[in-house]
């Protein structure tokens, strides 16, 4: 695998961070998630709590090796939403 998109830091005192996750298959590139920004279409597995913040804690979509494509893609949709508008 590309160590450019994909690495797992087994030295980490929290890895893998997610309960159930495969430590085989556990990539640590995005320890916090690009794509929180982008809310209900992050394509990820979340709930919201009772206060309304998006608990990701269940998604393992960014720390799958597979999961690379998904989150470039994703980020694509992020510098979309914060490109500057010109007037």
């Amino acid at each position: 695998m590309d160590s450019s998109k994909y690495f797992a830091n087994t030295a980490c005192p929290h890895f893998p961070c997610h309960e159930g996750a495969d430590p085989n298959d556990f990539n640590c590139l995005f320890c916090y998630c690009p794509l929180y920004a982008l809310g209900e279409a992050c394509g990820g597995t979340f709930c919201y709590t009772g206060e309304g913040i998006k608990d990701c804690s269940r998604c393992l979509l960014p720390h799958r090796k597979a999961g690379f494509e998904h989150v470039m893609q994703g980020c694509e949709q992020v510098i979309k939403r914060t490109q500057r508008k010109e007037a």
